[in-house]
């Protein structure tokens, strides 16, 4: 158990599910994307998509459209797709609610000085945009997406600020943000909603709500 006043050098943060209540956002924008290849691949998509939670949208979608709709794209339709699904995604991201904790939490971290950053497989520059848009900038000191995997953003950020592993947190709600917590060294808290199935092993500490005393 930790003490009552937390002594982290820094959290780190997923975005979907953690920050911003926005998972309905991208499934429907997934099902949007692949409705010209029918329900059935719809249906495949969305339940990768939740399944797999925090891998870079880029590689999502190249798994989604070879796998599901018999389509090997080139780099240069990803990229249209991913341009796409930016669109779809962009305005409800921004309007979409905070999820329980989380406005505190950043609220408490930047009045004890505790740096945070954004730790995302949404694209970088539309995940600084999002945050831009949403007013949150002025809680994180660094915004980080995709194409670069959680655990080399987290190495990245442990090596240039300084800081000792085993006295950050991150805070995420996908395997993929737990395996990166754990591969770097960092303190883990699984976000889980309400009533929502249980993804990660019985020894991590889950939570329904965004919190840094653990």
């Amino acid at each position: 158990m930790y003490s009552a006043i937390p002594s982290w050098q820094a959290v780190f943060f997923d975005f979907d599910g953690v920050i911003a209540d926005s998972t309905d956002v991208k499934v429907r924008a997934f099902a949007t994307l692949f409705a010209p290849y029918g329900p059935r691949v719809q249906e495949a998509v969305v339940r990768y998509h939740l399944d797999n939670g925090g891998i870079p949208r880029h590689e999502k979608l190249r798994h989604c459209f070879i796998t599901y709709a018999g389509k090997h794209p080139t780099e240069a339709e990803l990229t249209q797709a991913g341009a796409t699904f930016s669109n779809l995604v962009l305005e409800a991201m921004v309007r979409a609610p905070l999820i329980a904790g989380a406005l505190n939490t950043l609220q408490q971290l930047q009045q004890l000085n505790i740096p945070a950053f954004v730790v995302s497989g949404t694209p970088h520059d539309e995940m600084r945009l999002i945050v831009q848009l949403k007013g949150l900038d002025i809680f994180f000191q660094e915004v980080h997406g995709s194409p670069s995997g959680k655990t080399a953003i987290i190495t990245d950020i442990i090596r240039r600020h300084d800081l000792v592993p085993e006295r950050c947190l991150f805070i995420g709600d996908a395997l993929a943000d737990y395996r990166a917590a754990e591969s770097t060294g960092l303190h883990f808290l699984g976000i889980v909603a309400e009533g929502g199935p249980g993804i990660f092993p019985g020894n991590v500490q889950t939570s329904s709500v965004v919190t840094i005393f653990l």
